[in-house]
């Protein structure tokens, strides 16, 4: 039985969240199926003489072979409109809050409810068009062309803009200002296409640009350790591979909470139940510090905990990067969390079994680096069709087991990404936060964003480099130390691991519970790596002249150093400039006690 929109076939065999109809031959890759009397939502994944392989984003226990499976012949997608910020959806856009306060704290299988509001009514305001004329009836439009704006919280104005698949040309009707549902048609094409303030977006088809744009401005995260060492682009990609409790969710907390993006999506993909708890509850109580409100006034969060079911983990990542392609294409900034890339992985891996194909390496799918690749590509700094520049940064977690960074996921993530803060474990014993390892990270968008720097700091790029060199020397001083003692070394080398100490604990240590050493303006950033170097440079060259290390070590500006982080707030930069003096001071009365008299 069929109509001319939909097709009805029948369940001939169930395997988990892989379950099998015949009937619908007819039907289109990657079409969504309702299945089974509960109609669950189901994606045909393979097409094979006339059997159709449909993976299930619902949990299907239950469910009777001889069932009906109806193609409703459109592909999996998601709604784009006024109202996604804030709210809190499952992986295939169910609204958690609404489906909460229906059916209770169980998600019942076949649950429905609208992904937005229905009923809300919402302020549009026409926009100027490219002439300065506002947008009426009989203007030529053309795909993401603005057409007013929505206020859609206080912290984001929300473009309506021409949907990428209208066809027409020109204004037929256009309604002007008032408060319109998500629903109302506000304006039709002169081939009588409708255009309402939302719309349909397949997740698996990237959202068009006009051109992709090279990077060069860097997200601003507030953590010392990324920003300056290992920076990442806006528009870039990174990854955050680590093992069980290194702290991959805390350092996407933070960066959600204070990196320089106007929009967060939160994609929490197969984590722990208590982990997700964590952040659907402190989120709406954490405060934006760009705006002083909540930060859920500029963030979306997609919850598929492990206990949900793992089809579902699979389609999530894509319609976090939908839902980011559409913000990004009203320019603005995006930053996508992922946590965890593995999870992810895993079900891919888990559903192949099941379709019973041949495994790769550590059983995971041969098509796992494409399937990477088609998420990590999709972020990048572009041209939107609205002719404004917008950019995705995507920052996914990867849980390799053990903590074995050569595990297929971690290695081929490292194909696609150009930024890697590999975690350490023994940094994380240590309550060394971000437990970000200096000799495994590296960034490659430390030259594109140079220039950036250069206009603030010309020597930002000089002076990480000899921090990251001196911490590497460090570490091979410290093998000597462990075999022999640190007493077996001169004071030239001594004072290495004496100011590698002050690095770590001065500037790459960081409390998210300090309200000063939380969050960190670049300028301060780099003024505290600056004094630690020159404190480096000035007291090595005091000891070659022969000054014993103990009277370095015991000068008070050392411990004064390692305490400006918590001591001066990111306003104070002159009560920074006060210490750097006094340590010149100190370092001056030194090499005037131990300069070498020339003789002649």
């Amino acid at each position: 039985m069929s109509s001319d929109s939909t097709v009805e076939g029948k369940v001939t065999r169930i395997s988990g969240p892989i379950v099998y109809a015949e009937g619908l031959g007819s039907c289109g890759l990657y079409d969504v199926v309702d299945v089974g009397e509960s109609s669950l939502i189901g994606e045909i994944i393979r097409l094979k003489n006339g059997v159709a392989t449909i993976q299930v984003y619902e949990d299907d226990t239950g469910m009777r072979v001889g069932e009906k499976a109806v193609c409703l012949r459109r592909p999996l997608s998601v709604r784009l409109g006024p109202g996604l910020v804030g709210t809190i959806y499952d992986g295939i856009q169910r609204p958690l809050e609404s489906l909460f306060d229906s059916t209770g704290a169980f998600l019942m299988p076949g649950e429905r409810s609208e992904p937005l509001d229905a009923k809300k009514k919402w302020h549009f305001v026409p926009s100027a068009g490219a002439d300065g004329k506002t947008v009426s009836k009989g203007m030529a439009i053309r795909s993401g062309m603005p057409l007013g704006t929505v206020q859609e919280t206080h912290s984001v104005i929300h473009k309506i803009m021409v949907p990428p698949t209208v066809r027409g040309r020109v204004l037929a009707s256009f309604v002007g200002e008032g408060d319109y549902t998500v629903d109302e048609v506000i304006a039709r094409t002169e081939l009588d296409e409708p255009i309402a303030l939302s719309h349909y977006w397949p997740v698996r088809r990237p959202r068009p640009f006009t051109s992709k744009m090279s990077v060069s401005e860097p997200l601003i995260t507030g953590q010392r350790v990324i920003d300056v060492f290992f920076p990442l682009s806006k528009g870039g990609t990174a990854a955050i591979p680590g093992g069980f409790g290194t702290g991959k969710t805390m350092t996407q907390h933070a960066i959600a909470k204070w990196c320089d993006a106007d929009i967060i999506v939160y994609i929490g993909c197969g984590e722990r139940g208590n982990e997700m708890t964590d952040v659907l509850t402190e989120f709406p109580e954490l405060i934006d510090p760009r705006t002083g409100r909540s930060l859920m006034e500029r963030t979306i969060l997609i919850a598929n905990t492990s206990n949900m079911p793992v089809a579902a983990r699979e389609v999530s990542l894509y319609s976090g990067i939908t839902l980011a392609e559409y913000y990004r294409d009203m320019g603005m900034d995006v930053a996508i969390m992922a946590d965890s890339t593995s999870r992810w992985a895993e079900a891919l891996r888990e559903l192949s079994g099941r379709m019973e194909e041949m495994p790769a390496e550590e059983g995971f799918p041969a098509y796992l680096p494409t399937r990477l690749a088609e998420f990590y590509e999709r972020a990048g700094r572009v041209t939107a069709l609205c002719g404004d520049e917008g950019s995705i940064s995507v920052i996914g977690a990867v849980s390799p087991p053990g903590g074995d960074f050569s595990e297929p996921v971690t290695q081929h993530t490292k194909r696609f990404i150009r930024c890697f803060w590999a975690l350490d474990r023994e940094l994380a014993n240590a309550r060394h936060y971000p437990a970000i390892g200096w000799i495994e990270s590296y960034s490659e968008y430390a030259e594109e964003i140079k220039p950036w720097w250069d206009k603030r700091e010309p020597r930002w790029n000089e002076v990480r480099l000899q921090a990251l060199e001196l911490l590497k020397r460090e570490q091979r001083l410290q093998q000597i130390v462990r075999l022999i003692g640190p007493d077996a070394l001169p004071d030239t080398e001594r004072i290495i691991l004496v100011v590698a100490e002050m690095i770590k604990n001065g500037f790459l240590q960081q409390s998210a519970f300090d309200e000063i050493d939380m969050f960190s303006v670049p300028e301060k950033q780099i003024m505290i790596l600056l004094i630690i170097m020159e404190f480096y440079h000035r007291s090595s060259g005091v000891i070659r002249n022969g000054a014993p290390l103990a009277k370095v070590v015991n000068m008070p500006c050392r411990e004064e150093i390692v305490r400006i982080k918590t001591t001066f707030d990111n306003k104070d930069l002159a009560g920074i400039s006060g210490v750097e003096s006094r340590m010149g001071q100190q370092l001056d009365e030194l090499e005037r006690l131990y300069r070498k008299v020339e003789t002649v």
